[in-house]
């Protein structure tokens, strides 16, 4: 499985991004499904995670609330809305996937990891 993070960019704090990972392969339907970020000089961080068929997710305390992760097994993608953007939500954003514990937050259980894309968030 291959994945293609994007929708990153330059917003405004308290307003709205959305971030998508197209993933390339027919078993990526059958994979757990996270997103995790890493701001400058700082551990790679969770940020949200979903089961195979989206039934349950997860999130991290900083995010719950704010953020909302999704996917689409139709066309392959997973998705990460983010509302009331913060300064502090600053970061590139990795997704990543795999046959991991159901809400897995820690990076090295993913066997597959997108590219990242870049989130800042201006005061």
């Amino acid at each position: 499985v291959q994945l293609q993070a994007s929708g990153g960019g330059l917003v405004q704090a308290e307003t709205s991004l959305t971030l998508s990972c197209a993933a390339s392969g027919r078993a990526f339907s059958a994979y757990n499904m996270g997103w995790f970020r890493q701001a400058p000089g700082k551990e790679r961080e969770f940020v949200a995670a979903l089961t195979w068929n989206g039934g349950m997710t997860y999130y991290a305390d900083s995010v719950k609330g704010r953020f909302t992760i999704s996917r689409d097994n139709a066309k392959n993608t997973v998705y990460l809305q983010m509302n009331s953007l913060k300064p502090e939500d600053t970061a590139v954003y990795y997704c990543a996937g795999g046959v991991v514990p159901d809400g897995s937050p820690y990076p090295n259980e993913y066997g597959y990891w997108g590219q990242g894309t870049l989130v800042t968030v201006s005061s």
